[in-house]
């Protein structure tokens, strides 16, 4: 019987999960973002947020416990500088998972997991403008007041051209 056996197993011995999400929890904190089945972004968003929170704290000691999971020295160096300065007062929830969609090939399920904080579409979101409310009649008078007021910059741009050469 399988009494208190409550994480997804995903199918694998427990050395090729361990290292299967050793290598996506790289991947992720590599490239911010990255596509996979929707049962294992759950099972690596188990597997990571402890060592996003762990990454706060810069000491020896958690980078070393930070490092026995991820086996990964640059992946590593990226957590606790870059991931850790933008994580910093967040206090959970450092990743998002998002579903895509059935894969064609054998209709698994797909998603792609991300680092909220790095999530660029988001942060560049454009900042809802007011918009005055103008009629189609003073938009006319503008655009038809435009070019006469242009027709006589120019005619008075000429006049004082026209008066040096007399001047001289």
């Amino acid at each position: 019987m399988r009494h208190n056996k409550k994480f997804n197993h995903l199918g694998r011995t427990a050395s090729h999960r361990a290292s299967m999400l050793a290598n996506m929890a790289s991947s992720l904190i590599m490239h911010k973002r990255i596509t996979t089945t929707l049962a294992k972004a759950k099972a690596l968003k188990k597997y990571v947020e402890p060592l996003i929170t762990r990454s706060k704290n810069d000491t020896t000691t958690s980078r070393r416990v930070v490092f026995r999971y991820l086996q990964d020295k640059y992946a590593v160096k990226e957590l606790f500088g870059t991931i850790a300065a933008k994580v910093a007062d967040r206090p959970g929830g450092y990743t998002r998972v998002i579903k895509l969609g059935l894969r064609q090939g054998d209709a698994a399920e797909i998603a792609f997991i991300e680092l909220v904080d790095f999530d660029e579409n988001m942060a560049k979101a454009p900042k809802a403008e007011k918009k005055t409310r103008r009629s189609r009649r003073s938009t006319k008078k503008t655009v038809k007041a435009a070019p006469a007021e242009e027709k006589a910059e120019t005619a008075e741009e000429k006049a004082p051209e026209a008066e040096a050469p007399k001047a001289e």
